[in-house]
């Protein structure tokens, strides 16, 4: 019997550990992918594999085309303003809202956090076209500033985590600050603020990531592709009635990565501490 639950425990951790293994695969597969297509001339790319290796892996042709055809430099420009006011602002009205929600006990508290969480429910699609009819009336259609403040919009996700943040900090320090004479503003930016740094790196992580990716909205309400593209939106130059220029397509994702990737190595150090502390509780 021993025997046998030790032959079941291993063939369990083998069969974890080739789940693992075929799971990393399928993620980096396209990456991989992706990657050997971007050095490929079009004829290589027409009558090749696309595993199958280029012939140089020196052809940058592709990269300068994609920058230059798709206007990626101005893309990075939209991307970058769009990227800073969006995470700027969400933060700053996420975590005062969750301050007043976690900290004050008022007629309608509960009402507002299940009404947050009605939301968080609604599909994203199926409210559009409420959502097209305010920007247009507001006449924020095409406009950079207007698809910025779209974006600001609440982040219910992020909310929450700074809320349970705030569950975890003693109210003690909130009192030994108005003992001393701090008013709520100062209380919430000298005491409080401070303190949520790993929440605010999770949700700065997860909003920021699905605003640099973000197509949709970006091509719904930016629709001067010339003057207000996007990353995400410029790549879309190589796609056509008459066929798709993947390589050049390729070529584009892996100079979009290059931005995040920079990011991710300069500052690994503080999103590793900003996660792991995100992910401990009291």
């Amino acid at each position: 019997m021993n025997i046998l639950n030790k032959i079941g425990r291993i063939l369990l951790t083998v069969a974890k550990y080739l789940s693992l293994v075929f799971f990393a695969f399928a993620a980096v597969l396209p990456v991989v992918s992706c990657f050997i297509t971007a050095f490929k001339t079009d004829t290589e790319y027409q009558t090749t594999n696309v595993m199958t290796m280029p012939q140089s892996w020196l052809y940058f042709d592709n990269f300068v085309q994609a920058f230059k055809k798709a206007g990626m430099a101005r893309a990075f420009m939209n991307s970058t303003i769009i990227l800073v006011c969006v995470l700027f602002f969400s933060v700053m009205i996420g975590t005062q809202l969750a301050y007043v929600l976690n900290r004050f006990k008022f007629f309608g508290n509960t009402v507002i956090r299940a009404l947050f969480l009605f939301a968080s429910q609604l599909p994203g699609v199926a409210m559009q076209i409420a959502v097209y009819e305010i920007m247009y009336n507001l006449g924020l259609i095409n406009s950079l500033a207007g698809y910025i403040i779209m974006m600001c919009g609440t982040d219910i996700i992020a909310i929450y985590i700074y809320i349970q943040f705030f569950e975890n900090i003693d109210y003690s320090l909130d009192e030994s600050a108005i003992i001393d004479g701090a008013n709520y503003f100062t209380i919430f930016y000298k005491v409080l603020f401070p303190l949520l740094k790993p929440a605010i790196v999770t949700s700065c992580i997860l909003k920021g990531v699905g605003t640099y990716n973000e197509y949709y909205c970006a091509s719904l309400y930016l629709q001067d592709k010339k003057k207000y593209a996007t990353v995400a939106t410029s790549l879309y130059t190589f796609v056509g009635p008459l066929g798709s220029k993947y390589n050049l397509i390729c070529a584009g994702v892996i100079i979009s990565l290059l931005p995040a990737l920079i990011v991710f190595i300069l500052c690994q150090k503080q999103i590793y501490s900003g996660l792991t502390a995100g992910a401990v509780k009291g």
